[in-house]
């Protein structure tokens, strides 16, 4: 995960060029690092020297409105900051990976803002979370595709030559199926068609009954409605896996209709960026990243995942990250203030 050194010869740091600010803001948490501008290039992932690391809550717009993300992205930035003994005048670089970054008209929107918290002649880079957690796999290089199934999901390439590619990720309404938010809310709605007569019964009402301890899916409706934040919905994925590993046939289908969404978003993704080669057969990089893809005792989401990829892709290369996309996003921004000197500096 890189090496951890709160604090650790910050003043250093300031004086070998400053720091550079990674952020990995999403749906469920908000982490931003801290790394020296100066250091060298990181041989291994664990030879990244991280002077700091702060953790906050959500910074998608879509979810909690643009103006408690803004105050979320800005409040973890500080914090980091305030953790390595340094402040906003030290930043060098900063790289902004945000879930809800879907257009360059957001994207400009937040260069805008962040231009205005630090002072000087700081480096800004916004992005999708979906690209943080590609450099994550790839240690700051951008080709390749990567997989994000936690709370939302998104399939997202990026080719040698700079070409981009995106399928889902589109939030719970336009229909993210495959991720964490859609698992669950296709577990509460089978366990409401159940109740009413209009589906198989299921394991799932008992585990979910139990788990949110109400008297009965009578009551889903008003739990569900109460607070419809997506990552609050997307917490009931364990409850749902283990009823598959259990047996139960409803969360089964659940399980194989959610690996099927997200194998089709990283085909369509593939297919239209050619990241297989003209014949379908070269070898791509394919970073794996989210909750819902961690692996389990039985049901291996991941893998099923790769299985369905593989049939289409032979030369898929699946990845887990070593370091987490806070870390790719500060990486990124590193390898752009790199490749600006060397052309200011003609080399």
């Amino acid at each position: 995960m890189g090496s951890y050194e709160n604090g650790n010869s910050p003043a250093a740091a300031s004086r070998e060029g400053g720091v550079i600010l990674g952020v990995d803001g999403g749906t469920t948490s908000t982490v931003c690092v801290c790394l020296p501008a100066a250091m060298p290039p990181p041989e291994a992932p664990g030879s990244v020297p991280v002077l700091s690391r702060a953790i906050a809550g959500c910074s998608n717009r879509n979810s909690v409105g643009e103006s408690a993300a803004l105050e979320t992205l800005e409040h973890v930035m500080t914090q980091a900051l305030t953790m390595a003994s340094t402040d906003h005048s030290n930043v060098v670089a900063v790289c902004l990976s945000v879930s809800g970054v879907n257009h360059p008209s957001d994207q400009q929107k937040m260069l805008d803002w962040i231009r205005n918290l630090f002072p000087g002649d700081a480096k800004f880079y916004v992005e999708n979370d979906a690209v943080a957690a590609l450099a994550s796999g790839t240690m700051g290089k951008l080709h390749g595709c990567v997989l994000i199934a936690g709370t939302g999901t998104i399939a997202y390439g990026v080719t040698e030559d700079g070409k981009l590619a995106r399928a889902a990720g589109a939030g719970p309404v336009l229909g993210d199926w495959g991720s964490g938010y859609g698992i669950a809310a296709q577990a509460l709605t089978a366990v409401i068609k159940a109740h009413d007569g209009r589906g198989p019964q299921t394991n799932l009402t008992r585990a979910i009954i139990r788990k949110l301890e109400i008297a009965s899916p009578d009551e889903l409706i008003g739990w569900t409605y109460a607070d419809p934040c997506w990552a609050r919905i997307a917490a009931l994925v364990p409850v749902v896996v283990s009823a598959a590993e259990d047996g139960d046939e409803v969360a089964n289908t659940i399980l194989r209709d959610a690996v099927q969404e997200l194998a089709d978003s990283v085909v369509a993704v593939v297919r239209r960026l050619a990241l297989c080669g003209e014949d379908g057969k070269d070898q791509f990089p394919l970073v794996l990243v989210g909750g819902v893809l961690e692996g389990n005792k039985k049901w291996n989401i991941s893998g099923e995942v790769i299985k369905c990829i593989s049939k289409v892709f032979a030369g898929v290369h699946a990845i887990r990250p070593e370091v987490e996309p806070a870390i790719g996003a500060a990486l990124l921004a590193w390898s752009h203030l790199r490749k600006e000197s060397k052309l200011e500096n003609g080399s």
